[in-house]
């Protein structure tokens, strides 16, 4: 069900109506199909990455001068959609251009945003960015990978869990201490380009309850040495306050996904009871059917204007903290919630493996905890009441 709010969203344009259009496409040639092989092996092939970009599908809200499509986060949003209309969770681009490129975009040098955001933009290069540690989640803060200087190079040790894209990834933005004996202030961004240098290695892939075919990972630093050059700002310890300038575009993300995929659960289910019988009636024709739709319907709907609202403010560059927790929060919350009941609504069949809504259920609790757990988000929210 295509939701008004998207025919009338103040930032709709031709150009945006036909990279839609060249992303559905691509979705359903390239991707639709290999969902399920995608689950069995944990990554998608290296090679979406090239056909993407030769399409122009990646990095479409980098400016064009840097190799992006000249866009702006409308079509970063765009193109999420379309992959969850594909059904699709294993895919990282989300991180590899609407985080890591931007990060790039907006500290990097101009030497650095020349070299590396084309090869994203081409599929040369995948992005990945290095949070989370085995003990360190949602209190980055608190990292203990450290980036020691040492002449004219940084000296890299420690280990993160938990990343997306870990295993295809040519490009890492590392979150470490430059100076371990402060908190926040010692906190830095440095980028690691994995085929030139030594020390770094990947670890497993991740088993997950969810999002069988995305590739997370473990990664190790020993002793990694990289230019003081890849250092992301012009001074160390920026970083704490680079993530929290970035996180509201993230948390967007994962908000614009919970939306997504909320509505397509709901087509899903709505199309199941109306086909499917029980005492001789199709269950759509059972209240109760009818009301838990209808009242998750509109809580869709309230989802969809609030991301519509905060896609415009992100727009505007007015898109705050507070806003971004209460949209990814809400959103993800209430995503759970509704594929919880349209796996219930299809009875046994939806404990199934080959209907799309028991994918659906498994992918989207995880959309709780990245990006900053609910309970951080209440807390974020908290603290500017």
């Amino acid at each position: 069900m295509l939701n008004p709010a998207l025919a009338t969203a103040s930032y709709m344009t031709d150009e945006l109506r036909m990279f839609r259009d060249t992303a559905r496409k691509f979705m359903e040639a390239e991707v639709k199909p290999n969902v399920e092989k995608w689950d069995k092996q944990g990554h998608v092939d290296r090679d979406l990455w090239n056909k993407a970009g030769a399409l122009g599908l990646l990095c479409a809200s980098i400016p064009e001068e840097y190799g992006g499509g000249g866009g702006n986060f409308a079509f970063e949003k765009v193109l999420m959609e379309e992959q969850a209309r594909a059904g699709c969770s294993a895919w990282g681009n989300s991180v590899h251009a609407g985080i890591v490129a931007h990060y790039i975009l907006a500290y990097g040098r101009e030497e650095q945003k020349k070299e590396w955001l084309p090869k994203m933009a081409s599929g040369e290069l995948v992005g990945a960015i290095a949070m989370t540690e085995p003990g360190t989640g949602s209190d980055l803060q608190a990292v203990r990978t450290t980036a020691i200087a040492d002449g004219d190079s940084y000296v890299i040790n420690g280990s993160k869990v938990f990343i997306t894209n870990g295993q295809q990834c040519g490009i890492i933005i590392v979150v470490a201490k430059t100076d371990p004996s402060a908190a926040g202030k010692g906190v830095s961004l440095v980028v690691v380009e994995t085929d030139k240098v030594t020390g770094f290695r990947r670890g497993r892939n991740l088993d997950k309850i969810g999002m069988h075919g995305q590739d997370t990972s473990e990664l190790f630093f020993e002793n990694v040495r990289v230019p003081k050059l890849n250092l992301l700002g012009k001074l160390e310890g920026q970083g704490f306050a680079q993530l929290m300038q970035q996180l509201p575009q993230e948390r967007l993300i994962v908000a614009v996904a919970a939306v997504a995929t909320t509505e397509i659960a709901l087509d899903l289910t709505t199309e199941y009871v109306k086909q499917r019988k029980a005492f001789g009636k199709p269950i759509m024709d059972f209240q109760n059917t009818r009301f838990s739709l209808a009242e998750a319907r509109t809580e869709a709907a309230l989802g969809r204007v609030f991301v519509e609202k905060c896609t415009e403010l992100l727009l505007q560059k007015k898109l705050d903290p507070m806003t971004a927790a209460m949209a990814k929060y809400w959103t993800s919350d209430k995503q759970c919630e509704i594929a919880d009941l349209c796996l219930q609504l299809h009875g046994g069949y939806g404990y199934m493996d080959e209907y799309p809504i028991s994918r659906i259920w498994r992918d989207s609790r995880v959309q709780r905890i990245y990006g900053g757990t609910n309970e951080i988000m209440k807390e974020l929210i908290g603290r500017f009441l």
